[in-house]
């Protein structure tokens, strides 16, 4: 998955062809006008496929409107590299404003039954930036761009360990009841940390256990019962 940049016809003959993998891309009209001239004329000659759901968000209806044109090119040109296209765009089923809106361009099969669940799946690369990416950079961790240490492998090794660390964090919280307990009391992950920080600059503890209980203790949580 990748942002606009990506659909390109290089990378994108690479993988299909090179690497035999697949690939859902965004692709926008700005940075895409030959293949747009297609989805054009095929949606005037009424030859875009489209799918069409209703769902309710829990507040009003919502129009998901799916279209999709298969064995389109990326580019101009007698060898340019063919593309399925999809578009998804979510409207206000009451006023009609749009509330969604992108297109994507991939090598799976693009079918009535398979244009949702990609739609879904290119969706998800803002679930996995948002959950995952921002929150290296901004909750805690310090992962940045580019760190500037060391001219060999020093940056490499110091953006393993942060990953390694919210790897090790995350699974903490799923099978770990006092984390969890003390993630969920203390807010902002951020928080978390600068009282781990803190207790352990000045106390020693014989394990993990006792520091959350101890925590646990201090925030006046009570622990679930063995």
């Amino acid at each position: 998955m990748g942002d606009d940049l990506y659909a390109n016809h290089p990378l994108c003959q690479l993988i299909a062809e090179t690497y035999r993998q697949f690939f859902i891309f965004v692709c926008k009209p700005e940075s895409h006008t030959n293949l747009y001239e297609w989805i054009d004329f095929l949606g005037q000659t009424h030859s875009l496929e489209k799918v069409t759901h209703r769902h309710w968000n829990g507040k009003h209806g919502e129009i998901w409107q799916y279209r999709f044109a298969q064995q389109v090119p990326l580019r101009s040109g007698k060898d340019a590299f063919l593309v399925n296209w999809f578009e998804l765009v979510i409207t206000h089923e009451e006023t009609g404003a749009i509330l969604f809106q992108n297109s994507f361009v991939t090598n799976h099969t693009m079918t009535v039954t398979t244009v949702v669940p990609l739609a879904q799946v290119g969706r998800t690369r803002w679930k996995i930036e948002n959950e995952n990416n921002n929150t290296l950079k901004t909750k805690g961790y310090h992962l940045e761009h580019n760190f500037g240490h060391g001219q060999q492998d020093l940056a490499n090794i110091l953006a393993t360990l942060n990953m390694l660390a919210f790897l090790i964090h995350t699974i903490q919280e799923i099978i770990e009841p006092a984390y969890s307990r003390l993630r969920l009391a203390l807010g902002a992950r951020q928080t978390f940390f600068n009282d781990l920080r803190a207790l352990t600059r000045y106390m020693v503890f014989d394990s993990w256990d006792d520091l959350f209980l101890f925590m646990e203790e201090g925030l006046e949580l009570a622990p679930e019962p063995p």
